[in-house]
């Protein structure tokens, strides 16, 4: 699933909109945790392209169906894994850098925050452009994948994100 990205600050909202709704298209509640933190990197993300390029991006969702079994990472035996992924790709080739802010500083923190909110996160070189990426893990044992979407939601792992 992806979004065209225009080089405008209110595209952000629309962003996180789309992303909303792809996440609740896929099973994902908005209230869960993994969803209230994959909005707030779509945000990040976006932000960082719509206002350090000025140009025009991608945004890309993907929700896989969950792997399981010992397969998925050396994981124990019937916990279920999901990763989501989020790519922006832009068009500028300046690489990400993690900046230290000021505490008085009104910006600079979003790679920080990526940092601490993804599983895994990267960036490579992408024809003209860059690819961001951040990739989030949803995990609970296979008994209870079941009753957690009617119960409770599911135990989630760390979080990791990168950004422009």
């Amino acid at each position: 699933m992806q979004l065209e990205i225009r080089p405008d600050p209110a595209e952000v909202g629309r962003a996180r909109r789309w992303a909303r709704s792809r996440l609740a298209g896929s099973g994902i509640a908005a209230d869960e945790p993994l969803a209230e933190t994959l909005i707030l990197l779509v945000s990040e993300l976006v932000t960082n392209a719509v206002v350090h390029t000025g140009r025009p991006a991608v945004l890309r969702l993907s929700v896989p169906a969950a792997a399981a079994g010992p397969a998925a990472g050396g994981r124990a035996l019937g916990e279920v894994v999901a990763t989501v992924r989020l790519e922006v790709l832009d068009a500028s080739t300046r690489a990400p850098r993690l900046r230290c802010s000021d505490s008085d500083d009104t910006n600079g923190r979003g790679l920080a925050l990526v940092d601490g909110l993804a599983d895994r996160w990267g960036w490579s070189a992408e024809g003209a452009g860059k690819r961001i990426w951040c990739e989030l893990d949803r995990c609970s044992s296979a008994a209870a994948v079941t009753t957690a979407r009617e119960a409770a939601p599911a135990a989630y792992g760390d979080l990791a994100y990168e950004a422009v």
